[in-house]
């Protein structure tokens, strides 16, 4: 197999240090691929960006959630403490507790949150955990379901086989693997370009299904998606319409409310190298922002020596001609 293309360089002091190599695809509102790099048509684990879907068969089988709720549901959140609280009361509603979720103890993703929270001599919790939205989310559409809880992340319980048929529906395509998430929960590989057809059904859904629901929650919500401070947030506010999720592994997933939508996925996982990507894919795809210079701020990453910028992570000249 050939090489995938360099989409990222990383260039200090004049030099190119290092490269990204990924693959990338983009759709135009009617569905047809109008952007590609390497091969998206290939599985990939799209890691977190199959939280929408995943939130969509919860919502499917009785999730009674709207909002901010059902916004932390589909998302990564940072650990801060209105997540946590969020989480708390999505298991209290159905008379569960931070004992009941099976996602592990983590750190907050936000370093700034870890460190208040380590020096109040606060541990590692399920709560700060990224994924514990999902889990109590996952719980509550157990005890909505009349399903059981123990074992809500074996992949033959009735919520897992509802979450695979949901990822397979919205995708177009049947999942080429199933493994296990760094949350605990099974893992489904699609390609790229089925991740990109499954984020604009979501935003062009008939409003009030389960579809639309929870890309109308991220978006009106995307701090609870993600972060106070996270580029997804940041995305969001500045592209009305826009609805963006992250995944491990350098994985970056949007759709356009008219449709347009993208997913890209770096090769060796560098995380510093998907947001520079995916701004140069929406704008390739022509989306406009609301607010153009946070798309400017976002389409690098600064390299500093000392305390001086000496160099940026960017996109690849050549990686989108249409977006430069």
């Amino acid at each position: 197999m050939s090489a995938a293309p360099v989409l990222v360089e990383v260039e200090r002091s004049g030099f190119v240090e290092s490269r990204h190599r990924g693959s990338a695809v983009g759709l135009a509102a009617d569905g047809t691929v109008a952007v590609t790099a390497g091969t998206p048509d290939e599985p990939i684990f799209p890691r977190s960006a199959n939280k929408p879907m995943q939130a969509v068969a919860m919502v499917r089988n009785g999730l009674p959630l709207d909002g901010e709720l059902l916004a932390i549901a589909a998302g990564s959140h940072s650990g801060e403490d209105f997540h946590v609280e969020g989480a708390e009361r999505i298991l209290a509603s159905v008379g569960l507790s931070a004992a009941d979720l099976r996602c592990p103890a983590q750190w907050p993703l936000d370093q700034e949150v870890a460190l208040a929270v380590a020096r109040t001599g606060e541990d590692r919790s399920r709560l700060r955990m990224n994924c514990s939205g999902k889990h109590a989310a996952m719980l509550a559409t157990c005890v909505a379901a009349g399903w059981s809880t123990a074992d809500y992340l074996d992949p033959g319980h009735p919520l897992q086989v509802a979450s695979r048929e949901a990822v397979e529906g919205l995708a177009g395509e049947k999942v080429a693997a199933t493994g296990v998430d760094g949350c605990g929960a099974p893992l489904f590989a699609v390609s790229a370009t089925g991740v990109a057809r499954a984020f604009r059904a979501l935003v062009t859904a008939v409003p009030g299904t389960p579809e639309r629901r929870v890309a109308d929650a991220m978006r009106a919500h995307p701090a609870w998606t993600s972060g106070t401070r996270r580029e997804e947030r940041r995305l969001m506010d500045a592209v009305p319409g826009l609805l963006v999720k992250c995944g491990a592994e350098g994985v970056d997933a949007f759709a356009h409310r008219d449709g347009r939508a993208g997913v890209i996925k770096i090769d060796d996982g560098a995380m510093r190298a998907r947001t520079p990507v995916t701004v140069a894919l929406i704008r390739a795809l022509g989306v406009e922002a609301a607010d153009e210079a946070v798309l400017t701020e976002l389409a690098t990453v600064p390299l500093y020596g000392g305390e001086a910028r000496v160099g940026e992570i960017r996109v690849a000249p050549d990686a989108f001609p249409e977006a430069f």
